[in-house]
């Protein structure tokens, strides 16, 4: 057998997207990772143990789950790296939560979750999915404007939000 070079081996992990109660460990950690990261951006440091509570109480995720809404996680191996959560509103739904871990952005993990989203909301036969966040979030920003939401007037009063997206479902995912 000839010798392998190291620089031309590629290793394609297996990401799949799990469907996750919210208050599962693996939920936890990457909830919990997800409210560092934005707490860190929005205050421009770290986070404190008690800002980061103050963040948990201020946005609850524990609905995302049965008829409300859901909560995925990309994972890989027993790792979660991502996550995305919906929220079901009859013909509209709310996207929150979406996050890819800093060591896994650039590879897509955000637009698997974005087409799984999309496909649960096909099979609950919404029609509009809608999403606000902070235009400082840029790498997240330009994901959604890939992935076919366009900006729109706000429709809520979100404290920490000065973006507004929309797209009708069944658009294109990339």
């Amino acid at each position: 057998m000839g010798r392998l070079d190291r620089r031309s081996l590629t290793l394609l992990a297996v990401i799949t997207i799990e469907t996750t109660a919210p208050n599962s460990p693996m939920a936890t950690q990457i909830v919990h990772g997800y409210m560092s990261d934005v707490a860190a951006r929005w205050y421009g440091r770290p986070a404190t143990e008690a800002e980061l509570n103050q963040a948990l109480r201020d946005e609850p995720y524990d609905d995302l789950q049965g008829a409300t809404g859901m909560l995925l996680v990309a994972v890989e191996g027993e790792r979660p790296l991502g996550c995305a959560g919906v929220r079901f509103l009859g013909g509209l739904a709310e996207l929150t939560k979406v996050f890819t871990s800093p060591s896994h952005r650039g590879r897509g993990v955000g637009s698997q979750l974005l087409r799984a989203v999309d496909e649960a909301c096909q099979e609950r036969g919404v029609g509009t999915l809608r999403l606000d966040t902070r235009a400082a979030l840029t790498e997240a920003c330009a994901m959604y404007e890939r992935n076919g939401f366009e900006r729109v007037e706000a429709f809520n009063d979100e404290p920490y939000s000065d973006r507004w997206y929309s797209k009708i479902v069944a658009a294109s995912v990339r």
